[in-house]
């Protein structure tokens, strides 16, 4: 055996007579890939997923090739059945894996499409290791959190390494140090830096500085003792990162670098940031980029042609943030509205429509619970335009009708996602088709007219986890309608769904009749997925979520149609941007 061979991989089959575990996938190679491993102390609510796909973004314009993965503490198998006033969003992916929201964040800063594989959850780590368990796996060994659930962890990363040809994975841990739910991901990372050598890992810490406006100081103390417990697990951080509301006094810095045997260079400051999208600049001004590849020893692999054309493109993005002259105020109609997190794919995708259109758009959060056909006009007087997003259950349900029936008659631009979209056929099929008892099954199971119905195939199941309609599907367009003609005339597009019910087939030629024009359907399916009325000045539904995949340099289509047409009705007579005036024409050349 060679010396370049790994002893840990050599032993990983043996039983019980070695102490060693660490299984290596087929075709793994040690050192060609780098991991940086990204922890939280004091508190949760960091923005480690920001942080570490900021960094990331800083590799990726290198010419590196960078995988994220989200390491996640909870016992759930995935995201989909958790509550959004507890979680945020459920962010889901094309293959249809339901997620934390931070893949959402890495997605839209890498412009690129994750998969399962890049988001793990206790509930599956335990599974997996429960069914080898029991089909033998582990060759007679009583199976312990150490080695076989830390090796379980290990697996999961070094599979990513070879699937994604990475040259460094970013690993993002849930939770803060000393959750007892996270110990042993921790514990597994600093198995896995051992396990690889030197060079191989840089760890990397998120702290909290606190500022009592008692005192008018920044204090470090709670740093300290969250960096202390890091410590405590073996592991030895390599770069610091201070978030603080302002930014972090040198010192401040300094304390923290003596206490934790970081230099003073890498313990660095990440005050608040009006954009997420400005961070990246924040992080290479503090040239925390070349101080990660010097920890790596990766700066041979790095293209700096690359880096300077992608970076001059991104700039060109952020330099038009907070510039601009014009401002729309869209509302979101949700019972969700208390916590922001829960709508942060809409916001984003929002952002990204608005600097491409050289606008702010202001969000009015609407509460729809205790809105009626009598009084959605004095809640909406002062939006532009209107968004109904996703959401389940019957609570605030009338009232987004009602505040859809006053977009429909009123000429207000309005973009249904998801239940919008559902609820946008039941307020048409009321109140224009007169079927006065349309509903949706999920909200009255014993309507009698139900224009929005259960999915067939999901009538047999039972329980609510996997139930669901998920992931990415092709959507078929019709020709010269808005939709095809703000998705650049394509015949086929593609976007992500979360659902279980339908329009009811039905009641589809009823509601065509009416006006109501259905421009997208699954191909060879009678499941109608985008909705629109060609004598509004914009009135979009689509049963998909499209905020999932809008990213900064490629904002969604019907976001910027939708805040196009809202920036119409705003300025109304007024001279505007070429590129919402190319928007509009299309919007309306359909009415």
């Amino acid at each position: 055996m060679s010396k370049d061979n790994d002893l840990l991989a050599s032993v990983s089959d043996v039983s019980t007579e070695s102490e060693f575990f660490s299984p290596m996938p087929d075709g793994y190679k040690k050192g060609k890939t780098r991991y940086v491993f990204v922890m939280g102390t004091v508190m949760s609510g960091l923005g480690k997923g920001i942080f570490s796909s900021c960094l990331a973004k800083l590799m990726q314009d290198k010419g590196l090739k960078v995988a994220p993965i989200k390491l996640e503490g909870y016992l759930n198998v995935d995201s989909g059945t958790l509550n959004p006033f507890r979680h945020g969003e459920v962010f889901v992916l094309d293959d249809g894996m339901e997620c934390d929201m931070d893949l959402g964040t890495y997605e839209r800063m890498l412009d690129q499409d994750l998969s399962k594989a890049n988001f793990v959850t206790s509930g599956q780590i335990f599974s997996s290791v429960l069914h080898k368990e029991r089909h033998g796996d582990y060759l007679g060994r009583d199976v312990q959190m150490i080695p076989h659930v830390t090796g379980e962890v290990k697996l999961r990363l070094r599979r990513l390494a070879i699937d994604s040809d990475a040259d460094i994975v970013f690993v993002e841990i849930g939770g803060t140090v000393g959750d007892l739910e996270n110990a042993y991901y921790i514990e597994a990372m600093r198995e896995l830096a051992y396990e690889e050598g030197p060079n191989s890992s840089c760890f990397v810490a998120l702290t909290y500085i606190l500022e009592p406006k008692t005192l008018g100081e920044q204090k470090s103390k709670a740093a300290q003792l969250g960096i202390k417990q890091l410590m405590e697990c073996g592991i030895q951080p390599d770069i610091i990162a201070c978030r603080a509301s302002n930014p972090v006094t040198d010192k401040v810095r300094q304390k923290i670098s003596v206490y934790s045997n970081v230099p003073f260079e890498r313990v660095i400051s990440v005050p608040d940031s009006a954009s997420i999208y400005m961070i990246p600049a924040m992080l290479r001004d503090a040239k925390l980029d070349f101080a990660v590849l010097r920890l790596l020893k990766i700066e041979d692999r790095i293209n700096l042609h690359h880096e300077r054309k992608a970076w001059e493109q991104w700039c060109d993005f952020t330099d038009k943030i907070g510039s601009t002259r014009r401002e729309v105020t869209v509302g979101i109609t949700g019972k969700y509205t208390s916590v922001r997190d829960s709508y942060a794919s809409i916001i984003n995708a929002l952002e990204h429509a608005g600097i491409a259109l050289g606008c702010n758009v202001k969000i009015k959060w609407i509460e729809t619970t205790n809105i009626t056909d009598q009084n959605a006009a004095d809640n909406l007087s002062d939006v532009d335009g209107i968004i109904v997003p996703g959401g389940f259950g019957t609570r605030g349900a009338e009232g987004k009708i009602a505040c859809i029936k006053f977009a429909r008659e009123n000429n207000l631009p309005y973009l249904g996602l998801c239940f919008g979209f559902q609820m946008a056929v039941v307020e048409f099929a009321r109140n224009v088709c007169g079927l006065t008892k349309a509903n949706s099954t999920e909200i009255d199971p014993d309507c009698p007219e139900p224009v929005i119905n259960i999915l067939p195939e999901q009538k047999g199941i039972e329980g609510l986890g996997g139930s669901m309609r998920l992931g990415g599907h092709n959507i078929e367009l019709k020709p010269q309608t808005l939709a095809w003609k703000i998705f650049d005339r394509k015949k086929t597009v593609r976007m992500r769904f979360r659902h279980r019910y339908e329009v009811d087939p039905r009641y589809i030629e009823r509601l065509e009749k009416a006006g109501l024009v259905f421009s997208g359907k699954a191909p060879n399916q009678p499941i109608m997925q985008i909705l629109e009325l060609p004598s509004h000045p914009f009135f979009m539904g689509t049963q998909a979520h499209p905020c999932l995949t809008s990213r900064p340099l490629r904002p969604q289509p019907m976001f910027v149609g939708f805040v196009a047409a809202s920036m119409q009705k705003h300025y109304q007579g007024e001279k505007l941007p070429d590129c919402v005036k190319a928007t509009r024409k299309v919007n309306n050349s359909n009415t």
